[in-house]
């Protein structure tokens, strides 16, 4: 894969992975993050970074200017909790950084979006596996800040021909995520585990969430670089896993055991969520390798190694 990519949000958690498979497979790779949440040490220094908010005019100049075959677009207030309590942040990031960057690949002609957007959009429906075809009904502002930037790609790509490929993610985990700002269970739990820290958990632990390992997502935004051209696809694991299994499979890798706290759930968290990937499978040739256990133990391996250095 050569050519040139921008990854919004390269500094980041899922963006420093995406950077280093780009970067391994020959593409010119450009940073664009403000490092709020970002790390510097996590950008590859052999990708270009450019300290630039999303929101601001500089990055869309930016990035037209670069003139990309594509753009990863990552950067976003990811925080459902902090989306309650500064709705107008979360809209300006996450749509006002969305149309920024759709401006440049108008600008740039012929450059594609490839945009990460959530399950989140769908709210809590009762439903045990969900399908892209599914009503989007979010219950939080995050939700409905990604569900509107979607909306702005489709009528970008309606009137001004701008290709790309939409991909929802299920929850995401893995080496390298942090337990703040776009951490979730998983992150938090490694910390506490890490700490010897009892495990905090919203509601009853039955909740189920569709987790998905981070090099699969990198293989699922790789392969929409060329594929699944104006199509909305799932990038998830088409499984459901609680966070009571979550704390069974950390308490057979941790030698000294993990405890759990229980407490009551929280305002705009969603109850299940299990995503199907058979229209991904089928537009992308994409499909995750990692099982849940497997993610979970490289997950584990290098946290612990992470504290040991």
């Amino acid at each position: 894969m050569l050519g040139k990519a921008i990854v919004t949000g390269g500094a980041g958690f899922i963006g420093s992975h995406l950077t280093d498979a780009l970067l391994a497979a020959g593409t010119e790779v450009h940073i664009i993050d403000d490092l709020s949440s970002g790390d510097w040490l996590r950008a590859s220094p052999r990708a270009r970074l450019h300290q630039l908010d999303v929101c601001g005019p500089e990055a869309c100049r930016t990035a037209a200017a670069i003139k990309p075959d594509v753009i990863y677009h990552l950067a976003a207030q990811a925080d459902v909790q902090r989306s309650i309590q500064n709705p107008g942040l979360d809209l300006s990031v996450n749509v006002q950084g969305t149309i920024n960057m759709l401006e440049a690949c108008r600008l740039a002609s012929g450059c594609k979006l490839v945009f990460a957007s959530t399950s989140a959009v769908y709210g809590d429906l009762a439903k045990n596996i969900l399908t892209e075809d599914d009503p989007a009904r979010p219950i939080s502002f995050y939700g409905l800040s990604k569900l509107t930037a979607e909306h702005y790609i489709r009528l970008y790509a309606r009137l001004f021909g701008v290709p790309y490929t939409i991909l929802r993610y299920g929850n995401v985990f893995g080496p390298r995520q942090t337990a703040k700002g776009e951490g979730g269970v998983v992150a938090v739990f490694m910390d506490r585990v890490a700490a010897g820290e009892p495990l905090g958990v919203n509601g009853d632990g039955e909740q189920t969430r569709d987790f998905i390992y981070v090099a699969d997502i990198v293989q699922a935004n790789l392969a929409a670089a060329s594929r699944g051209d104006g199509e909305t696809l799932h990038a998830s694991t088409g499984h459901p896993t609680s966070v009571n299994t979550l704390i069974r499979l950390l308490e057979e890798l941790h030698p000294a055991g993990v405890s759990a706290q229980y407490r009551p759930a929280k305002a705009g968290d969603i109850r299940h969520s299990c995503l199907s990937t058979n229209h991904a499978a089928a537009c992308l040739g994409w499909s995750p390798a990692y099982s849940f256990a497997e993610g979970i133990e490289e997950t584990y391996r290098a946290r612990m190694n992470a504290r040991r250095r």
